[in-house]
């Protein structure tokens, strides 16, 4: 694996985190040069802006993560899933993470099989483990103060997965249809002059019984037209509603100037409710006939 399976002319992505030094970074990525050959065709990313890059979808033939020496990269579901996006269809990624025992309940870190899973549930294939070995010591105690986990018992996992030898919507050209299928669906201007071609009026598909206009009382509810019913529906559609509203405005009293209810002060020398007190808007006043011979 000194080569890890990385090519001539191959452009290649490390991505590493801060818990391995900078100078084991840079004999990664010296010898990730001198096997791709050519300069520009690789690229370091840390791990937490790997989001933040301008990395186009299928970039890379390869993804090496984690492999920085002394690293304990943990990958996170999101991650992995930026991986598969911006390798080539047929591309590798290579990386290593910390793993727990199985019987292991720790939320920072996975199982081996877990670590399969998350790498399948990114959309790469393939995945296979090619490295087990328990971690260094000084991998184990960097363990323990950033993961914050007590135990001498995990073990440094390295893994493999390819993605699909195909792109999401790949081809950009729109699948054949049989000529002869396509003409049962389609209506073009030639056509409307043909001998053949039957079409409808659609005034014709309705008589002079669809053209009236319904009766209103015809379109309630059984429940509106029953006897002496002065309340209508939550959001009428019968007119029951409009017919209510009616009726409540035509039995309010009328007024020419619409002062009659302020008093005397405000009443015309005509008004019939002259003489009377003041009253509520909307109140009902009856009138006897001596108040409306006098008016």
């Amino acid at each position: 694996m000194a080569d890890y399976g990385i090519s001539d002319g191959q452009r290649v992505a490390v991505i590493w985190d801060s818990s391995s030094s900078v100078e084991a970074l840079k004999n990664l990525v010296d010898k990730v040069q001198n096997l791709v050959g050519a300069e520009m065709r690789v690229s370091v990313e840390n791990i937490n802006q790997l989001f933040y890059s301008a990395h186009a979808e299928s970039s890379f033939d390869a993804v090496l993560s984690g492999l920085v020496a002394g690293s304990i990269t943990v990958h996170s579901a999101e991650v992995l899933a930026e991986i598969a996006r911006i390798l080539k269809p047929g591309g590798r990624v290579l990386l290593k993470e910390p793993v727990a025992p199985e019987n292991e309940n720790n939320k920072k870190l996975k199982t081996e099989a877990k670590l399969s899973s998350a790498l399948k549930l990114s959309g790469l294939v393939e995945v296979k483990e090619l490295q087990n070995k328990p971690l260094t010591l000084t991998e184990a105690q960097s363990v323990q103060e950033k993961l914050s986990y007590q135990g001498n018992d995990l073990l440094s996992v390295q893994m493999e997965g390819k993605k699909p030898n195909f792109e999401k919507y790949a081809s950009s050209e729109k699948p054949t249809v049989d000529p002869t299928a396509a003409k049962l669906w389609t209506l073009s201007a030639n056509d409307m002059d043909d001998e053949g071609m039957d079409l409808l009026d659609s005034d014709e598909l309705l008589d002079s019984e669809d053209l009236k206009k319904p009766d209103p009382a015809s379109l309630r509810a059984a429940s509106c037209k029953e006897l002496g019913k002065k309340k209508a529906c939550k959001n009428c559609t019968c007119g029951l509603a409009e017919e209510l509203k009616q009726e409540k405005k035509s039995s309010q009293p009328k007024s020419a100037c619409g002062n009659c209810y302020l008093g005397d002060a405000f009443r015309c020398a005509s008004c019939p409710y002259l003489g009377m007190p003041a009253f509520k808007p909307g109140e009902k006043i009856l009138l006897n006939d001596n108040n409306l011979l006098d008016a």
